[in-house]
């Protein structure tokens, strides 16, 4: 309905110019064009005087006119625009507002509804610097995120990851961790990697350094060259499906080829 109504606004305030500025509007109309050419014959005699006088009240007469059609069409635009378009707020949720929302529970009072959230997605734990714990197979890793629940990561357990895997020594300045050659999001159908700890699908070094980990936890653990090397000539090893990650992997083993893989599991059973 609104769009209608400003449609028919638009349409009469375009009719309205057109009409404003065509040449006829400016002109008496034939009966007073005769009166005037009467009137001519009759004040002909008049001085020149007089003729500059009448073209310069015709003049005014023209601009006043002009004036206030102009006054009147933009008088009708501002009232009309106030009635369709009344100041109310923007569709779905303002965030600004949901930040003074009260929360049941909350000892101070007002709670940061959607700092809660972050907090929740992203715990201020994942920031904590934690130093890596290295193990006696020279497999290191730190736990960003301890994760729920009675499920742990054991042998013999079927599990699903998020799984990203970083080239250390290509790292650089936007990716210091270094350059991703897998990711479980663009390289895997369903986001995620499955499979069943120890059965040989991926790197037992990597199954190492997640023993104990519970759903939704987070590791980032540090595969050594050579166990890496080892893992590859075992087709142990994640391919990727992007020419960006092929490339980055043909160039990992003519160089050190310390890997890192950021694991976030999702499903143990």
């Amino acid at each position: 309905m609104f769009h209608r109504t400003f449609f028919l606004l638009c349409s009469y305030l375009i009719a309205v110019s057109g009409f404003h500025h065509n040449q006829k509007w400016n002109h008496f109309s034939p009966h007073q064009k005769q009166l005037s050419s009467t009137t001519a014959v009759i004040v002909s005699s008049s001085s020149s005087d007089n003729d500059g006088q009448d073209s310069h009240h015709r003049n005014i007469n023209q601009t006043n006119r002009r004036s206030f059609i102009n006054v009147s069409c933009i008088t009708t635009t501002v009232a009309t625009l106030a009635v369709l378009f009344p100041n109310v707020a923007n569709a779905g949720i303002d965030p600004s507002l949901l930040k003074s929302l009260p929360v049941d529970g909350d000892n101070t009072g007002v709670a940061q509804r959607l700092k809660m959230i972050d907090e929740i997605q992203r715990p201020a734990s994942d920031l904590t610097n934690i130093p890596f714990e290295e193990l006696p197979s020279g497999i290191s890793y730190r736990e960003y995120r301890e994760g729920k629940g009675d499920a742990v990561v054991k042998p013999g357990s079927k599990v699903a990851a998020e799984v990203t895997i970083r080239c250390k020594s290509f790292s650089t300045a936007n990716e210091p961790g270094g350059v991703k050659y897998f990711s479980s999001k663009s390289d895997t159908e369903f986001n995620e990697v499955a499979w069943t700890v120890g059965s040989g699908d991926l790197p037992p070094g990597l199954e190492e350094a997640m023993m104990g980990m519970h759903r939704n936890g987070l590791r980032r653990i540090e595969l050594p060259s050579t166990i890496v090397v080892s893992a590859r000539n075992e087709n142990q090893l994640p391919l990727p499906t992007t020419k960006d990650g092929k490339r980055v992997f043909d160039r990992l083993f003519k160089t050190d080829a310390t890997l890192l893989f950021e694991v976030l599991v999702t499903r143990i059973k």
